[in-house]
């Protein structure tokens, strides 16, 4: 294990909290929440939505988190979106304020949910880029919403979920993924451009390797004052993987949050962390990751 994940396994197990928590935020792939044609014992089903045990187990998973703000992905329509958000009340979560977003794919969308309200909204739907003749969406576009934890103390929040791996025949799936982290990277630029002090989080399911030129994208040049750092997480046994994939048995880290150099001295390392479920596999192919971040005051 790297040095400096070691570290951070440890402050996490053994270190104390030294000032009081503003809030968690949590950021979760909760595997097709919507209505889609499924496999069940090796038959296919009609459209159908996501199956109860696995939506039971993914309210169970954040009643257990308990976060103040909430991103997801790969959600479906505004009945699914309902669903979720009236789920976790039940379960005694109440996060009323609510952010949607969805790309060039009408089937899958972006999701925020917070404790505290929503005082503005940028959501970018229409993104569009080039690939040799053809233009293509950004298929989940972004999530963009500024929460207020008090008067004085807002955290901009930017979701995505980048093109999957999964080859398409449009174009190489890599490139596309390139070009959406770009668009994203404009995004950040020009937020960034307006505020250098913005405090501020992008988050979500990347699609992509640490060492991969998307993610180097986003994060932008080290020396930068735009530098998006990423916020490094382990689970409690120091392990860093965020993703299952079973057909080929390989567990990976897609899901990552990058902050602004002025938001970057609130996150607490302690508290934050990849959740650990041995049986995450029962609600979702992803791990939540979550983040515990400090009121400056």
């Amino acid at each position: 294990m790297p040095a400096f994940f070691f570290a951070l396994f440890l402050a996490q197990v053994h270190g104390r909290d030294s000032e009081a928590l503003c809030l968690t935020f949590c950021s979760y792939n909760v595997r097709n929440w919507l209505k889609m044609e499924r496999f069940e014992k090796g038959r296919q089903k009609e459209v159908v939505g996501k199956p109860e045990g696995e939506k039971q187990r993914v309210i169970g998973t954040l009643a257990e988190i308990a976060p103040d703000v909430l991103g997801l992905c790969e959600v479906g329509d505004e009945q699914d979106v309902a669903e979720i958000q009236g789920r976790l009340k039940e379960a005694g979560l109440d996060l009323p304020h609510l952010e949607t977003c969805r790309g060039g794919d009408l089937t899958r969308g972006l999701m925020l949910l917070s404790r505290f309200p929503i005082v503005a909204r940028s959501s970018q739907a229409d993104l569009r880029y080039r690939i040799g003749g053809m233009t293509l969406p950004m298929q989940r576009g972004i999530l963009d919403a500024t929460v207020e934890v008090r008067a004085g103390f807002r955290i901009r929040f930017l979701g995505v979920h980048l093109k999957s791996m999964r080859e398409v025949p449009e174009a190489d799936q890599a490139l596309m993924r390139k070009h959406e982290a770009r668009l994203l990277r404009e995004r950040l630029d020009s937020i960034l451009a307006a505020d250098l002090k913005v405090k501020m989080l992008s988050y979500g399911d990347f699609n992509e390797h640490r060492n991969g030129a998307a993610i180097a994208t986003i994060m932008g040049g080290r020396s930068s004052p735009g530098f998006m750092a990423e916020v490094p997480l382990a689970d409690k046994h120091g392990q860093f993987w965020t993703h299952f994939w079973d057909a080929a048995d390989t567990y990976s880290r897609l899901d990552y949050v990058f902050c602004s150099r002025s938001l970057r001295p609130l996150i607490d390392m302690r508290g934050s962390r990849i959740h650990l479920d041995p049986e995450f596999d029962k609600a979702s192919d992803h791990r939540p990751v979550v983040i515990r971040i400090r009121d400056p005051q």
